[in-house]
C-alpha cells in the first residue's frame, strides 16, 4: 500500500512539473567587422585591426567603450610621425566593432 501511495505522489509530482526537454540553443559568432577603408595608409589598417581587437576585449569584459584605456593607442608602436595615423585607424577600428556589436538586430524576414 505503501508503494502505491508513493508511486502515487511521486507521478502526480512528476505531471505538475512536466517533462520539458531542454531546447537546443543556437550560438553564432558576431559578424566579423567591415575592412578597413581603402584610403588608410599601412600603419592605419593595422591600427584599425588592433582597435577591433581592444573592442573585442572590452566587449567580453562587459567594458564600457573607451579607445583610450588600451595601450597601444596611448603609446603605439610606430614612429613619432605615425603617432596620428595609427591613433585615428584604431580609434576608427574600435568605434566600427563597438557599433556592430551593439546595434539592434534586423528585423525578422517579412516585416
Amino acid at each position: 500500500m505503501r508503494r502505491v501511495l508513493l508511486f502515487a505522489a511521486v507521478a502526480a509530482c512528476a505531471l505538475a512539473v512536466g517533462c520539458e526537454h531542454p531546447q537546443p540553443v543556437v550560438y553564432a559568432a558576431p559578424p566579423p567587422p567591415p575592412p578597413p577603408p581603402a584610403v588608410f595608409s599601412e600603419v592605419a589598417r593595422q591600427a584599425y585591426h588592433a582597435g577591433v581587437e581592444a573592442a573585442r576585449r572590452d566587449l567580453a569584459a562587459g567594458l564600457r567603450p573607451n579607445a583610450g584605456r588600451h595601450p597601444y593607442f596611448r603609446n603605439p608602436p610606430v614612429a613619432p610621425e605615425l603617432m596620428g595615423d595609427y591613433q585615428h585607424g584604431f580609434r576608427e577600428g574600435y568605434r566600427t566593432m563597438y557599433r556592430a556589436a551593439t546595434a539592434p538586430p534586423p528585423p525578422p524576414p517579412g516585416e
